[in-house]
């Protein structure tokens, strides 16, 4: 008797399906314990000034760098550090940047100073983010921004261009004459700022106290 191949793949398909459908909820079941089980916030330990966040991150590497930040902090005296690194790779450019143990007197002072609020002023308009985002993509022409940006005249870019320029976060290219590129000291700063305005609507590991002292 011949055998019937077709039926005898349907007749399989089928028992793995109807497998696969007793065992889901059982695995499902079983995830669900594992995560219960798992911390859902890290234990704390007690310094004389700073609580020490054990086990804050579910990478190892990134839980002992934030106990190592917490009782540098103890020890320092200060109010806190603030230790970052990140790449960004994008247009055929690259920038890879480090930054180790940076003291929050350092970052607060930039708002005493002055130099944030000029900052923010010089980037924070909507355009010229659009602009900016469109450079940090790869190198644009001024006919490019106004296609990709959606401005009514070159004249509207050149207007939000100008205060990027003075401020050194974009360049004119100096092999591609009229083709705005993003200064390579700068990209970090943008990108970090963006990841400083994320932490501000999502605040997933973000851990700690923020009573006040008795």
């Amino acid at each position: 008797m011949e055998r019937n191949y077709d039926e005898e793949i349907s007749a399989l398909k089928k028992e793995m399906e109807d497998l696969k459908n007793t065992l889901m909820p059982q695995l499902e079941e079983m995830r669900d314990m594992v995560l219960a089980l798992m911390p859902r916030k890290p234990s704390v330990k007690k310094l004389k000034r700073v609580e020490v966040m054990q086990g804050m991150h579910l990478d190892s590497r990134l839980s002992e760098l934030m106990e190592e930040l917490c009782y540098r902090t103890e020890e320092r005296g200060g109010s806190g550090l603030v230790t970052y690194l990140g790449i960004y790779n994008s247009g055929g450019r690259q920038s890879n940047w480090i930054k180790y143990q940076i003291t929050a007197e350092d970052l607060l002072s930039l708002i005493e100073n002055g130099m944030a609020g000029k900052v923010l002023a010089c980037i924070g308009n909507q355009q010229r983010l659009e602009i900016l985002l469109q450079i940090l993509r790869g190198p644009r022409t001024v006919a490019e921004l106004v296609e990709k940006c959606g401005f009514g005249s070159a004249g509207q870019v050149y207007h939000h261009i100008k205060p990027l320029l003075a401020a050194d976060i974009i360049v004119e290219d100096t092999k591609q004459r009229g083709v705005y590129v993003v200064q390579p000291h700068k990209v970090q700063g943008i990108i970090m700022l963006l990841a400083g305005i994320s932490d501000m609507v999502d605040e997933t590991y973000t851990k700690g106290t923020w009573e006040e002292s008795v």
